[in-house]
């Protein structure tokens, strides 16, 4: 389970990034003043910044969700780093070396 949610999460992570980088920035529109104007047409007048931003907020939700779900698996298998210095540690038992067997006694020799 824990495998696939990172698998997931990287997966997410990567989907992210690119719709980052596929948005235009906030100094974008001053290229369709220098004969770019119909580079958007592709996604209609708008251009794709509606589905993107939708896009990357549905990526960004999901992001979010596969990570607090990791952190809470994570926590679950390991428990907590300070529970586990602060608590004493037990005595280890050691057992005893087993006695040697003792060879019959012989009867005394005539």
């Amino acid at each position: 389970m824990t495998t696939a949610l990172i698998v997931l999460h990287v997966l997410l992570a990567v989907l992210l990034v690119g719709a980052v980088l596929l948005q235009k920035g906030l100094g974008a529109e001053m290229g369709v003043s220098f004969g770019g104007g119909s580079s958007q047409t592709l996604f209609g007048a708008r251009g794709a910044t509606p589905f993107l931003a939708k896009l990357t907020w549905v990526l960004a939700v999901g992001f979010m969700l596969t990570s607090l779900s990791l952190a809470f698996f994570a926590h679950r298998e390991a428990g907590s780093v300070a529970e586990r210095v602060l608590a004493p540690a037990a005595p280890v038992k050691q057992n005893p070396a087993p006695a040697k067997p003792q060879a019959p006694a012989l009867p005394p020799a005539e």
